[in-house]
C-alpha cells in the first residue's frame, strides 16, 4: 500500500532531495511542493529541515500559508528540525508564525549555533518496538513543553526528540542524512492508518 501514496516534501528551502530521495528508494512517489496547487492529491506531507525563519518568509512571499494551514488540518504531516518548529504551537522567536499542528512549545536553536551540532544515537519506540536511530542535531530546536495529548516516542538527554499526535509528527533531528528509512516507513504507515485528528489538551508538561 505504501507504493500508491503520494507524498510531498516543501521545498522552498532546506534539505528537502534528502527526503524525496528517500521516498524514491521505497517506491513511493514524491513531489516537490512549492506552491500551493502542487498540495492537491497529496496523501501527506514532509516539512523538512534547514532555516526556519527563511521558509516563514517563503511560506508568506508565495502565499501558501492557508492553503499549509487547511492541508496540515487534514492531512498526515511530518516536521522534521526547521519543519517541527514551523509544525509547533509557540516558538520562541516572534518571526516564525507557526502552524499550531503539534501541541508543543519549540525553543529554536535550543542546542546552540552551527558549529555545536552532532550526531547521537537516540532508541525510539515505534509500533511497540524499540529501535536504534542515528540521528544529527543540527541547530536543533529544543522541545521546551508538550501538551497531553502528544506522545513521546524517543529522548536525548532527558528531553523528547520525537514526538507524535494522531495526524502529525516532529523530530528535531535528522536521520534522512544517514539514509535511515526508518522513520520515513514510519510515516507512511501513519498515513495510511490514519484516523481524525483528536481534541488536543490545553494542559503542558514543562520538560527540565
Amino acid at each position: 500500500m505504501r507504493s500508491s501514496l503520494h507524498i510531498g516534501v516543501l521545498a522552498l528551502q532546506g534539505d528537502f532531495e534528502r527526503h524525496l530521495r528517500q521516498l524514491h528508494l521505497l517506491n513511493v512517489s514524491g513531489r516537490e511542493v512549492r506552491c500551493r496547487e502542487e498540495l492537491s492529491g497529496l496523501d501527506g506531507l514532509i516539512i523538512p529541515g534547514g532555516e526556519s525563519t527563511a521558509m516563514n518568509e517563503l511560506i508568506d512571499r508565495f502565499a501558501m500559508r492557508d492553503a499549509l494551514g487547511d492541508f496540515i488540518r487534514t492531512r498526515v504531516v511530518w516536521g522534521t528540525c526547521a519543519g517541527s518548529i514551523l509544525l509547533a504551537r509557540e516558538v520562541d522567536d516572534r518571526r516564525i508564525r507557526p502552524f499550531g499542528a503539534m501541541d508543543i512549545s519549540v525553543i529554536r536553536n535550543g542546542y546552540g549555533r552551527q558549529i555545536h551540532s552532532f550526531y547521537a544515537e537516540i532508541t525510539a519506540r515505534l509500533n511497540g518496538d524499540t529501535r536504534l536511530l542515528r540521528a544529527s542535531f543540527i541547530r536543533a530546536p529544543i522541545i521546551a513543553r508538550y501538551g497531553n495529548g502528544v506522545m513521546v516516542l524517543a529522548e536525548y538527554g532527558g528531553r523528547p526528540v520525537l514526538l507524535e499526535q494522531p495526524n502529525c509528527m516532529v523530530s528535531t533531528f535528522h536521520t534522512e542524512l544517514h539514509d535511515n528509512p526508518l522513520l520515513t516507513t514510519y510515516f507512511l504507515d501513519k498515513i495510511i492508518s490514519r484516523g481524525r485528528p483528536k481534541s488536543a489538551s490545553s494542559a503542558y508538561r514543562s520538560v527540565s
